[in-house]
C-alpha cells in the first residue's frame, strides 16, 4: 500500500485555550479563553457536541469580564466600607 502522505484527523471541536490562564474572581472564568474551570477541567472528556455548545456561549460570556467596576476609586471606597 503506498504511502500518499495523507494524515487522518478527527473531526473535533479545538479548545478555545489562548494559553493565557487567569481566572476572573468575580465572573469564575478564565479570561482567555472564557470558560469555567470546570469546562476547563472536562474539556478532553466532553462530547463533541457539547463542547460546541460551550463555544457557541463564549461570545456572551466575554461582557462578564468588561464590565467596569468603578476602577481605583471604587477599590478605595470597597476597602475603607464607603459602598454607596
Amino acid at each position: 500500500m503506498a504511502d500518499d502522505g495523507k494524515i487522518w484527523v478527527r473531526d473535533e471541536v479545538d479548545s478555545p485555550c489562548v494559553k493565557i490562564c487567569v481566572v476572573h474572581r468575580d465572573a469564575g472564568l478564565c479570561t482567555g479563553c472564557l470558560r469555567t474551570l470546570d469546562e476547563i477541567a472536562s474539556w478532553s472528556s466532553l462530547p463533541a457536541e457539547t463542547r460546541r455548545e460551550i463555544m457557541d456561549t463564549l461570545p456572551e460570556r466575554r461582557s462578564e469580564l468588561t464590565k467596569r467596576r468603578g476602577g481605583r476609586r471604587a477599590r478605595q471606597r470597597r476597602a475603607m466600607g464607603l459602598d454607596e
